[in-house]
């Protein structure tokens, strides 16, 4: 007779499903300032303890207290601001084109807009995304211009890319935006590559590579941190931990019983855990760790804790896996709401300005929509001819004929 009790199957379970009352008491989160801040030369070994906890610079009142608390430019601040208003003017819009018909496909980043946009800031031009789906941010937050973005998510004639990319794949190439790749995982990989290409170079550009919770759990991830490990490359490796993917919550990607962060130390990469929707924190950290890459110290993993306030796309269904007030109850809040009352509290805005700043944002999007829906929306305005163009230095016979068929 077997002294072994039958074995159990392990299926981690969120701390909430449809119907429950949200619950995010699993989440540690320190007081604001009380995280130290290390040199950006230190050993990965000395700070081992700053993936478990989260760095945080704003308090309950707004104001930003600790060793992370960066003398940011008041010009920094409204531009972070303006831009992640911005942006949610966009991703509101987009939304509507979509149900509107116009267009196959959205994913919306709301809520995670400080950490595209806070990181951005702290690059500089010529340095390279190798982004998510997520980070319109980026390029939003650059200047980039609207109605060329709207075009991408039209896939009309006035596309760059031509329709070749599913809606939110976005690319360009001029703002330090590599295309986005449906199968997240590789851009760590690329981001990787590109950075040992720009040390092979004897330049002193930097990669930035984006992954979301989920796409943690796959071999990209850790082939891309062997090799991060290995040769040092100028890399921040960036792990946007919004609680879920698809509709699996975290667990299913093993970041319950250990952070995500912490998954560096076996690569002896240093991590940092940040608060990601408190906007002087993700300046201050993005700093340090681009800091370190361009001083040659190679790689550094950082895992932005925020939540996933919109469906996963505008084919997903948030209620049907997670309680409906989930988003609401978020312990660590609205990034605009915060990084608008701290610049309030400076005396550098008001809520006048930022009633101003909403209306202007959302005519300024309103019109690029327009502008971009006149070069044509989903299955009108592109000619069928731009799918044989581009593929082949010298197009092969099969494709001529096939383009002669069509007529086009």
């Amino acid at each position: 007779m077997s002294d072994y009790a039958p074995l159990k199957f392990f299926v981690p379970e969120p701390t909430g499903r449809p119907g429950d009352e949200p619950d995010f008491t699993d989440i540690e989160i320190p007081a604001a300032g009380t995280v130290r801040r290390p040199d950006i030369d230190v050993d990965p070994a000395e700070m081992k303890d700053l993936a478990r906890t989260m760095i945080r610079v704003m308090n309950t009142n707004g104001d930003a207290v600790g060793p992370w608390a960066d003398d940011i430019p008041d010009d920094i601040l409204m531009q972070g601001l303006k831009s992640m208003v911005r942006t949610r003017a966009f991703d509101d819009r987009m939304m509507t084109l979509q149900r509107q018909g116009k267009t196959s496909f959205y994913m919306k980043c709301t809520g995670e807009e400080a950490i595209a946009i806070g990181f951005q800031a702290a690059l500089s031009k010529g340095d390279m995304h190798f982004p998510t789906y997520r980070q319109q941010g980026i390029l939003l937050s650059q200047d980039y211009p609207i109605v060329d973005l709207v075009c991408q998510i039209l896939s009309n004639a006035k596309d760059p890319l031509k329709g070749r990319q599913l809606p939110i794949l976005y690319s360009a190439r001029d703002y330090g935006f590599f295309t986005v790749s449906g199968n997240l995982g590789t851009q760590f990989l690329q981001a990787v590559g590109w950075a040992m290409a720009s040390a092979i170079k004897g330049d002193t550009k930097v990669a930035s590579a984006w992954i979301g919770d989920g796409s943690t759990a796959e071999n990209d991830f850790h082939a891309a941190l062997v090799n991060a490990s290995v040769y040092k490359p100028p890399v921040v490796l960036n792990v946007v931990n919004n609680q879920w993917a698809i509709s699996s919550f975290r667990g299913m990607a093993g970041g319950n019983n250990a952070t995500f962060a912490e998954r560096a130390h076996g690569y002896d990469i240093p991590a940092l855990r940040v608060d990601g929707n408190d906007y002087l924190a993700v300046y201050a950290a993005s700093r340090w760790a681009i800091e370190r890459a361009r001083r040659g110290h190679g790689a550094t993993l950082i895992e932005w804790v925020t939540y996933r306030v919109a469906p996963h796309s505008t084919s997903d269904d948030p209620s049907k896996y997670r309680p409906k007030e989930a988003s609401e109850a978020w312990p660590l809040g609205d990034p605009i709401l915060r990084l608008k009352n701290h610049m309030v509290n400076r005396g550098i805005w008001s809520e006048e300005r930022h009633k101003q700043a909403e209306t202007e944002y959302d005519d300024e999007i309103r019109l690029a929509t327009k502008e971009a829906e006149s070069y044509g929306t989903m299955g009108s305005g592109s000619s069928p001819r731009e799918m044989f163009e581009c593929v082949f230095k010298d197009m092969p016979r099969h494709l001529r004929e096939q383009r002669q068929k069509m007529g086009v």
